[in-house]
């Protein structure tokens, strides 16, 4: 498949030859979903924790079950892959072992003590916003409940890891 087709450049894209506009909900949650992905790629690159590199990979994987998920509605020929219970467990599990070892902050933080924990904290912002936008695209289409509980999930697990990786959270201020 080339780089470029110059097909989409007036605004639409063909999908099973159905026309859609680049604009449509679909797309945006897509796109930000790709965003989303891609800063994970950025953190687990700058990181130097092996295990959370790891986590961040998984978490990856997971992205691109949720994009089949919501690629499904546009071409509904595969089946749709899961997240499944399990895996929102275990999201909570490490959010748990994160608490015993830092306790969760009780003022406000404001983000960035370091680089790797300002990067953690965009990311929990990233996923509030895609939490947001998965909430508006379940009132027109009927999505699978643990794609909602997971991303909810994965802004708290950020949080976590960011407090965690940072050096200063003992004060509201830096």
């Amino acid at each position: 498949m080339p780089y470029f087709t110059g097909k989409g450049d007036k605004g639409y894209t063909i999908v099973d030859k159905k026309k859609f506009s680049k604009d449509d909900i679909y797309f945006e949650i897509l796109g930000e979903l790709d965003e989303f992905n891609s800063l994970l790629g950025f953190l687990k690159n700058l990181i130097k924790d092996k295990k959370i590199k790891k986590e961040i990979l998984l978490v990856q994987n997971d992205i691109f079950i949720i994009q089949a998920n919501i690629s499904w509605f546009i071409y509904p020929k595969f089946k749709k892959p899961e997240i499944k219970k399990e895996r929102i467990e275990e999201i909570e599990n490490k959010i748990k072992e994160i608490e015993k070892r830092k306790k969760p902050p009780k003022h406000f933080v404001i983000p960035g003590s370091n680089l790797e924990s300002g990067i953690l904290d965009y990311l929990r912002a990233k996923a509030r916003s895609l939490e947001r936008k998965m909430v508006s695209f379940s009132k027109k289409k009927k999505i699978n409940e643990n794609l909602l509980k997971y991303l909810n999930r994965l802004s708290s697990y950020f949080f976590a890891l960011a407090r965690l990786k940072s050096k200063n959270d003992r004060k509201p201020w830096y």
